[in-house]
């Protein structure tokens, strides 16, 4: 009798087993995938790609193969979206189809899924939700943030004045933002000559670069690759030495927290990690762990693209100083060259506005950051597996010709109605939108707007010595965002 309850028993288990897979299999003959090129065996299309431009390869083929194709990354297979049509109706539309962080072996190495930008789950819920909630509790689009930049213009003006109208590198316009980003995480202001302050924006230099290199993007595809690449280990020790210095500024905050309010966000962090009730259900959220990864990924939008940008439009201005002096004469006849702008100037200086925007759209700081479906989906005329990495083509929506004029040209009248008035333009998407949009819109928003507008009411740029506008280089060099090449610019005061 008990032989026959084991036989039987066996004989459910492999008729249960047969079915699943018959099943598995049957639905994965339902999946749908848009067309694309054909695959070699393990490469996929790599063979195809530009490594550093993968954008250019992948909007070409998107000539071929439609707005919506299959491209094989390596053994990935995943799914372009390219132009505005096909990311509105992914990001903004379908958002929680495609809410999902893709996988990005050179990041998720040092994030391992904690975090703001890399990570996924519940964690990735509470610690978006919990770092936009107390960014606005510091002002992050508000009055008390807006003084903070109005401060820290005076600063980065008297570091252009400091050079007395000769050359000086690129790296001056990199040096506000940060502070804007320290205040922020820890009540701290530094001097631009710091060693902390020189040694962490270095740092982060390092990371942004060495995460975007050709190495670093093969890895991404075959992470196979890591012990024959320099670029893993290269960039966990330079998270690992920031780490050094971010703990040192976090443990500071735990000494000196207060019981019921708190001035910044590791504060609040604290606060938080103290007052977290954790389950058998739950993990712990609010560790050092989480906080290193979220202050780095605040750090890394807070600091690198707002700064990244500003370089790229004082670059534009210096190449194109018609459009230079135009932002010159709306400044001068609408606020003035005394008082700094303020945020609310941006209603009655629309040309300086455009300007911010256009640098933006222009600059199209990231290529993509891949997004994961996070069930089986239906978009459009296909049917995608749960776990489909999904790339958003950001530069092909910034560069879309059915939404701009001259999308390959800096012009700033893209946002620009026929009265000059400012116009919002539905394709701009330099944040993401969608589930995955920039925490630090605003900020973002605000920082372009002051510091750009006030260098333009105190300075005129030029190009150094011998150079003529028709000197200045405009490609743009493609690492983890896209940054401009080096270059160095004067400085004239207006008066």
């Amino acid at each position: 009798m008990a032989s026959e309850s084991v036989t039987l028993f066996l004989l459910c288990t492999v008729v249960m087993m047969v079915v699943k897979i018959l099943l598995g299999f049957s639905k994965r003959n339902n999946y749908k995938f848009p067309p694309g090129p054909t695959p070699l065996p393990y490469i996929g299309n790599m063979h195809m790609l530009d490594i550093e431009r993968q954008d250019k390869t992948l909007t070409e083929l998107s000539k071929k193969y439609g707005p919506v194709f299959t491209f094989h990354f390596g053994p990935t297979k995943a799914v372009v979206l390219v132009g505005y049509e096909a990311n509105k109706d992914a990001l903004v539309s379908a958002n929680y189809d495609f809410g999902l962080r893709g996988p990005i072996p050179i990041s998720d190495d040092f994030q391992v899924n904690h975090g703001v930008i890399f990570s996924n789950g519940e964690l990735w819920k509470v610690t978006r939700r919990f770092t936009l909630s107390i960014l606005r509790d510091l002002g992050m689009g508000k009055g008390p943030i807006e003084e903070r930049i109005i401060e820290e213009l005076q600063f980065l003006n008297a570091a252009i004045q400091s050079h007395n109208g000769k050359p000086f590198d690129k790296k001056v316009f990199y040096l506000a933002p940060p502070n804007i980003t320290f205040g922020m995480l820890f009540g701290r202001r530094f001097d631009y000559d710091n060693p902390t302050f020189q040694r962490m924006i270095t740092l982060m230099d390092d990371i942004v670069i060495n995460t975007g290199t050709p190495g670093a993007k093969y890895y991404n595809v075959f992470p196979i690759l890591k012990p024959f690449l320099k670029e893993p280990a290269l960039v966990v020790d330079r998270i690992n030495k920031l780490n050094e210095i971010l703990k040192v500024l976090f443990k500071e905050s735990q000494e000196v927290k207060s019981e019921d309010s708190f001035r910044t966000y590791a504060e609040a962090f604290v606060q938080k990690d103290e007052r977290e009730k954790v389950t058998e259900e739950t993990e712990k959220i609010f560790t050092e762990r989480n906080f290193l990864a979220s202050a780095f990924d605040v750090m890394l939008g807070g600091t690198e693209t707002t700064a990244t940008t500003i370089q790229w439009c004082i670059l534009l201005l210096t190449k194109y100083p018609h459009l230079q002096k135009k932002a010159h004469d709306e400044i001068e006849s609408v606020i003035g060259l005394e008082r700094p702008p303020r945020w609310d100037d941006q209603k009655v200086l629309p040309y300086c506005l455009a300007i911010a925007h256009e640098a933006q759209r222009y600059a199209s700081i990231f290529q993509y950051l891949p997004h994961l479906t996070p069930t089986d989906i239906h978009f459009r005329d296909y049917f995608l597996p749960k776990g489909t990495t999904v790339i958003p083509l950001f530069t092909s929506v910034l560069y879309d010709e059915t939404q701009w004029e001259t999308p390959n040209q800096f012009n700033p009248n893209h946002f620009l109605d026929a009265d000059g008035k400012f116009l919002k333009k539905d394709a701009f998407y330099p944040f993401s939108k969608g589930r995955r949009v920039c925490a630090g819109e605003s900020l973002a928003r605000m920082e372009l707007f002051l510091f750009i507008t006030g260098m333009l009411q105190k300075f005129t740029f030029t190009p150094p010595p011998g150079m003529t506008t028709d000197d200045i280089d405009i490609s743009p060099v493609p690492v983890f965002t896209m940054r401009t090449k080096n270059y160095k610019v004067c400085a004239t005061p207006r008066v």
